[in-house]
């Protein structure tokens, strides 16, 4: 993680406990950085994360409705901003690191009331700050703006979380400034985590858009069943994808989404992981399942080709396997080593 400037002492930020006891209703004096307690609750982390994933923000909701609190952390001296310029993130450094900022560095960038507050992120508050990409690149002094598909392949598990959490809040809040019943002007609420309709006998809530879609890799013995899409890369092909639908179960839409795709049906299907993609908005449930047919053939026009391939196809180099940012290349490597 880069810092530009200077750090404050680390000592603004009081632990309950660590200069003597503290409550947690505590209030820090006037002037005075806001107290970040100790989580409660602890994570595990995995050997391996999905890219995106991780729970490496402790989310505080309940810090989410105290807005004195909230002004107190904005304006705080250790407090960090992830700047998302249009959708892309800020960075620098060979490899890349993600470039976090000060409050009086964002200062121009901070609209009244709108805060978006991501959480406790090693230990200090953690803000969201959207910039309209219509304007010149800010910052240029600190790194550069890259698009997230690159980013998240090469920054550490916890920044690539961190900043993929910034970026989908962002990008919804673009997204809603109006209320979807009335039309009314809508307002962030809750740190950023809710959006409100202004106009009193609506007072619509929304709350940030999650998309669930599955991801599966279907296998028949030696085989699994993998499909590609008109232009993308030469020889490029990857699992079987697809948005849930309303009413449907997840093991209903990984049978539905396969046998539309590609007519095969599937029998039993195991969850294995899932990984958020903030693209903008998807959350991907990663499944394998067991094909019970064998003939292809394409249904709704979704996919450009789609075959069975074998391990010994998958190691030559064809077809060129899904990119490693995604969960689909996760899929594809375990069923690989189940076979080693």
């Amino acid at each position: 993680m880069r810092w530009t400037g200077e750090p404050a002492p680390a000592a603004r930020f009081r632990r309950p406990g660590e200069d003597g006891p503290a409550a947690a209703t505590d209030k820090p004096a006037a002037g005075a950085a806001p107290t970040v307690p100790k989580f409660r609750y602890t994570f595990a982390r995995m050997s391996k994360h999905n890219i995106f994933a991780g729970a490496f923000v402790d989310r505080s909701g309940h810090r989410r409705k105290d807005p004195e609190w909230l002004q107190e952390a904005v304006d705080g001296p250790e407090t960090c901003f992830v700047p998302v310029w249009g959708d892309k993130c800020l960075a620098v450094g060979e490899p890349f690191r993600t470039v976090l900022l000060r409050r009086e560095q964002v200062a121009e960038f901070l609209p009244a009331q709108e805060t978006i507050f991501l959480g406790i992120y090693q230990g200090q508050p953690a803000f969201a700050v959207g910039i309209d990409g219509s304007l010149d690149a800010p910052f240029t002094d600190a790194g550069e703006f890259h698009d997230l598909r690159y980013l998240g392949s090469v920054l550490p598990p916890e920044e690539a979380n961190l900043a993929a959490h910034a970026r989908a809040l962002v990008l919804w809040h673009g997204l809603q400034k109006h209320c979807g019943v009335c039309g009314s002007p809508s307002r962030a609420e809750s740190g950023g985590n809710t959006r409100i309709c202004s106009a009193d006998a609506c007072a619509t809530q929304v709350f940030p858009r999650v998309d669930p879609a599955i991801i599966v890799l279907v296998s028949s013995g030696d085989r699994c069943l993998l499909g590609r899409q008109q232009g993308w890369p030469e020889g490029r092909y990857s699992t079987i994808a697809g948005f849930v639908e309303p009413g449907e179960s997840l093991e209903d839409a990984v049978r539905r989404e396969v046998a539309e795709e590609t007519n095969i049906e599937v029998g039993e299907v195991r969850y294995h992981s899932s990984q958020p993609w903030p693209f903008p908005s998807s959350l991907m449930l990663g499944f394998n399942a067991v094909a019970h047919s064998s003939d292809i053939r394409l249904n709704d026009d979704e996919l450009e080709d789609a075959q069975w391939f074998t391990r010994k196809e998958l190691r030559s180099g064809f077809p060129k396997l899904p990119y490693r940012l995604s969960i689909a290349r996760r899929l594809v490597d375990r069923w690989l080593n189940l076979g080693s």
